[in-house]
């Protein structure tokens, strides 16, 4: 399942070499959800923004300007997208590689795990000199991520459902799934704000994620971005 290849790389004088091993680790489902998955956030964060702060009302009879309707329309299919390749992301946990489960179990025993968590602390605090090299997710990556994906998201997707099931109706399946939201918190308004919150939470998320990535990718040299195009991730060895 893993393939490796390993390359040599010297300069014109042969006086530095590197080596660089090319290994397959992200699997075609899994990079397809995290593309889904990005696509999906910023549509639901674009088109929330309108939902709570509408644009200006529009003259005219409302049949011909429907463009609020079209928003939550989209924020509602963003939302329904997330939701089903989330749980698609769940089954391939099951029949995956190791690779494709990291982020759904953090290894809490392993003082090995912790060890190294704490070393990548301090290499995103530009307190270590150089970054440890993982197959797949380092350990704080697959920390944060673990916590990302089963409190903020879960609950942004729960209180999302929970109110589009209160605008279809009683009788809609989103409220029989999960109008049991309204018997924790009655007042719609908290749902919505609890919901808005978990946005931002997330969108907070979004931005140190890729901050760190770009990071990764100059720094550490491991093919950080590229891999979840290509499935591959470049590892490259230091000059002596």
């Amino acid at each position: 399942m893993t393939a490796h290849e390993t390359l040599a790389a010297g300069d014109a004088h042969g006086k530095k070499v590197r080596e660089r091993q090319s290994v397959y680790i992200y699997e075609a489902p899994v990079r397809i959800w995290h593309w889904v998955n990005a696509f999906s956030i910023l549509t639901l964060a674009l088109t929330g923004y309108f939902i709570g702060s509408p644009l200006p009302s529009v003259s005219g009879e409302v049949s011909a300007n429907a463009l609020m309707s079209s928003v939550r329309c989209i924020h509602f299919a963003a939302g329904q997208l997330l939701g089903v390749f989330l749980i698609l992301r769940v089954y391939w946990v099951i029949v995956g590689n190791i690779q494709a489960r990291q982020i759904f179990y953090v290894p809490v025993r392993s003082s090995h795990f912790w060890k190294e968590w704490l070393h990548d602390v301090r290499w995103y605090s530009f307190l270590a000199r150089q970054p440890k090299k993982h197959m797949g997710h380092n350990p704080l990556a697959q920390f944060t991520m673990f916590f990302m994906f089963t409190l903020p998201l879960f609950f942004t997707m729960i209180t999302g459902f929970a109110l589009y099931g209160e605008g279809s109706g009683r009788d809609s399946w989103g409220y029989e799934l999960f109008g049991w939201v309204f018997s924790i918190r009655p007042n719609s308004q908290d749902v919505h704000t609890y919901h808005h919150l978990g946005m931002w939470v997330i969108l907070v998320f979004v931005m140190v994620h890729i901050y760190v990535a770009v990071r990764d990718d100059i720094m550490s040299r491991q093919a950080i971005i590229s891999s979840m195009v290509s499935g591959e991730r470049l590892y490259e060895g230091t000059e002596d």
